[in-house]
């Protein structure tokens, strides 16, 4: 089974968990210092949330569909990169609690997606030395942007 995945960067933890748990009627799937996922069964949906900054605005980090196999990340990786997409792959990074395979793209109005399998699990939120965990991938001219958040 598939499942989109969205992560909001909170402002408030501890207010936006409680807020979640009551609207998805589901209580976290993982919490770790500064993060929470719920692994929703219906609708399919993994909510990741990010400790922002005190006073911010909850604001979108970044999207993703989490598959089942490091077979499908190779298959969307490849498929993408058929489509002409400007794509950055990751093998087993270690970043938001869990150890990844990934593939990045990023769409036209600059919002990151990823396509990803969980592993594992980490000890670390922050991404590991040369991971793009959460960052964007690269630009349809095929540079890498500067990270929008670190993870």
């Amino acid at each position: 089974m598939s499942r989109a995945q969205l992560a909001l960067r909170v402002a408030d933890m501890e207010a936006s968990v409680a807020f979640y748990s009551k609207l998805l009627g589901a209580e976290p799937a993982k919490r770790r210092p500064g993060y929470a996922n719920f692994a929703v069964t219906e609708p399919p949906l993994k909510l990741v949330l990010i400790e922002g900054q005190p006073g911010e605005p909850t604001r979108l980090d970044h999207l993703g569909v989490e598959v089942e196999t490091a077979d499908e990340v190779a298959a969307a990786a490849s498929r993408l990169a058929a489509d002409g997409l400007a794509t950055l792959t990751e093998e087993d990074t270690a970043c938001c609690y869990a150890v990844q395979d990934k593939v990045w793209v990023t769409a036209p109005g600059q919002e990151n997606w990823e396509i990803y399998v969980v592993k594992g699990d980490a000890d670390t939120l922050e991404k590991q030395e040369g991971s793009a965990c959460c960052v964007p991938a690269p630009d349809p001219a095929g540079t890498a942007q500067p990270p929008a958040s670190a993870c």
